[in-house]
C-alpha cells in the first residue's frame, strides 16, 4: 500500500485538536488541508478531490453527520472517518451504518489514527485509479491528460483513422488499447505490430502473411497482422519507421481494406480499423521525401498527441502511488509511506523517459525496499535528496536486504540478468557487478 502526497480534509472545530491531527499527517507524508466548520467546508469548493475526510462529530452549526450527507452526493465516494468524544457513540455508530469508513474516539493514538486512514486511502486509491485512468490504464487527472481522454472518447465509436504523436514512453500504446476498449470492435482482436522491431526485409510478411515457398525458409502459409486483426483494430507503433517501398502497399490496405500475401495472387479483404503511432515528426519527414503524403493524410485522420510527463506533473504522485501499489502488491511488500521530499523530488524531474521511466524507478525502489517506507531510487536529479540517490544501488543496503533484492530482481526479469529489462538494470547495477554480487550470495548459476 502507498498513500504519500494523498490529499486529507480535516473538520475540527477545536484548533488545537485540528492543526495536532494536521501537522500528524504532514509528519506521515500526508497533504492536508483544514476547516474550522461545516460551514467554511461547504462554503470553499475542494480544488482536489481529498482521499479522506476527518469529520468531528459535534460541529457547530452544520454538523458532522450533516456534512456526510453532503459528502454522499460528491460524485466521487470519499471516505470518512469520524473523530468523537465518549458522549457521540451512538450518533457516531449511525453515521458508520449510514456509509462512514469507521469512528475514533477522542483522545485518540496517533498510530490507530494513522492506521484507520491508510486503510481508506488504499480502498480510495483503487477507485480514484479506475476513476481517473477513464479509459484503458491512463492514470492522472491533469488537464493535459483529461483533454486526451475527451478525444479518446471522441473518436472511439467511430472506424477512424488515428495518428497517436508524442515521445517515447507517454503512453501510445495505452491510448491507443483505450480507443479499441470504448469502440464497437472491442470483443474483437487488438493487434499490435511494432515497426521498428520487425527488420525491414520481415515487415512485409508480418502485415500481409505469405504463402507457403514465398521465399526461403517459407515453408508453410503464414497469416499477416491485418488478417488476424479481422473485425478488430490493428495498432501500427512506430509506423515513421516502416520503408518506403513497402508504403504503397500499406497505403492500398488501409484504403482498399485488401491485399496480397508475399507470394500469392489471392485478394485477401478485411475490415480494420487502424490506429498509428510514432515519436517522430510525420509531416517533416513528408517534407523530406522519407515518407509518403498521401499515406500521411490517410493516417491522420484524427490526430491526437500525448503530453509528456513534465507537462502534467501534477499526475505524477498518483502516478507514483499507482505504480508502488502496484509492484508491492506484485513483490508481496508492504509499502506504506513514500517521503515527502522524495515525491517532491519526483515531481520537480523532467522525465525525459516520461511515464516509462517513473514505472522502472518505482518498480526498483520497491525491489530495494525491505520495510514499510519506500526508499525511492532517484536518476540524478538536480537538487534531489542525497539520501535518495544513494539508496538508488542495492549494494547501499544491508547484505540480507541485498540478496533478497537481487532474487526479487531476478524472479521479476524472469531470470534474465543483462538488458534492458534485465535484473541489472532494474537494481541499477552493471551487469558484472551482478554477477559478482550473485556469486558471493550463492545465487543459483543459472541465472548467469
Amino acid at each position: 500500500m502507498n498513500n504519500t502526497g494523498a490529499l486529507v480534509y480535516v473538520v475540527d472545530d477545536d484548533a488545537s485538536a485540528r492543526e495536532g491531527v494536521a501537522n500528524l499527517l504532514r509528519s506521515a507524508g500526508l497533504m492536508t488541508k483544514t476547516f474550522a466548520s461545516g460551514e467554511e467546508f461547504l462554503a470553499a469548493p475542494p480544488p482536489k478531490m481529498p482521499g479522506c475526510v476527518l469529520l468531528d462529530v459535534n460541529l457547530p452549526g452544520v454538523s458532522g453527520l450533516d456534512l456526510q450527507q453532503e459528502l454522499a452526493k460528491w460524485p466521487v465516494q470519499v471516505p470518512v472517518i469520524f473523530l468523537t468524544g465518549h458522549g457521540d457513540i451512538p450518533m457516531t455508530v449511525r453515521a458508520v451504518k449510514a456509509g462512514a469508513a469507521n469512528f475514533l474516539t477522542k483522545p485518540f493514538d496517533d498510530e490507530d489514527l494513522l492506521h484507520a486512514i491508510r486503510q481508506c486511502l488504499t480502498a480510495y486509491l483503487a477507485d480514484e485509479v479506475r476513476s481517473d485512468q477513464n479509459v484503458g490504464n491512463m492514470v492522472g487527472e491533469s488537464a493535459a491528460l483529461q483533454g486526451v481522454l475527451r478525444a479518446v472518447k471522441i473518436v472511439a465509436p467511430s472506424d477512424a483513422a488515428v495518428l497517436i504523436q508524442g515521445e517515447t514512453g507517454t503512453g501510445k500504446e495505452l491510448v491507443a488499447r483505450g480507443i479499441h476498449d470504448l469502440s464497437g470492435r472491442n470483443k474483437r482482436p487488438f493487434i499490435k505490430v511494432n515497426c521498428a522491431s520487425i527488420p525491414a526485409t520481415l515487415l512485409e510478411s508480418e502485415l500481409f502473411g505469405h504463402e507457403k515457398g514465398a521465399f526461403t525458409g517459407a515453408i508453410a502459409q503464414k497469416l499477416g497482422r491485418f488478417e488476424l486483426a479481422h473485425q478488430g483494430t490493428l495498432f501500427l507503433d512506430e509506423i515513421g519507421e516502416i520503408p518506403l517501398e513497402l508504403q504503397p502497399k500499406l497505403l492500398r490496405a488501409l484504403q482498399e481494406q485488401e491485399f496480397e500475401r508475399l507470394g500469392g495472387s489471392r485478394t485477401i479483404r478485411v475490415d480494420v480499423r487502424i490506429i498509428a503511432a510514432t515519436n517522430r515528426d510525420l509531416g517533416a519527414m513528408v517534407e523530406e521525401n522519407k515518407f509518403r503524403a498521401d499515406l500521411y493524410y490517410r493516417l491522420n485522420v484524427f490526430p491526437l498527441t500525448v503530453p509528456p510527463l513534465r507537462e502534467r506533473r501534477e499526475d505524477i504522485p498518483l502516478l507514483a502511488r499507482y505504480f508502488a501499489q502496484k509492484y508491492s502488491q506484485r513483490m508481496n511488500r508492504k509499502i506504506e509511506v513514500i517521503p515527502s521530499d522524495a515525491i517532491d523530488a519526483l515531481t520537480n524531474y523532467d522525465w525525459p523517459g516520461n511515464i516509462r521511466e517513473l514505472q522502472n524507478i518505482m518498480e526498483r525502489s520497491v525491489l530495494l525496499s525491505s520495510g514499510p517506507e519506500l526508499h525511492v531510487t532517484l536518476p540524478e536529479i538536480s537538487g534531489a535528496p542525497a539520501a535518495f540517490v544513494a539508496c538508488s544501488r542495492a549494494s547501499q543496503l544491508p547484505k540480507a536486504d541485498e540478496r533478497a533484492a537481487i532474487l526479487a530482481a531476478l524472479k521479476e526479469a524472469n531470470g534474465q540478468v543483462s538488458g534492458p529489462e534485465g535484473a541489472a538494470a532494474r537494481l541499477g547495477l552493471k551487469r558484472t557487478t551482478l554477477q559478482s554480487r550473485m556469486k558471493k550470495y550463492d545465487i543459483a548459476r543459472q541465472y548467469q
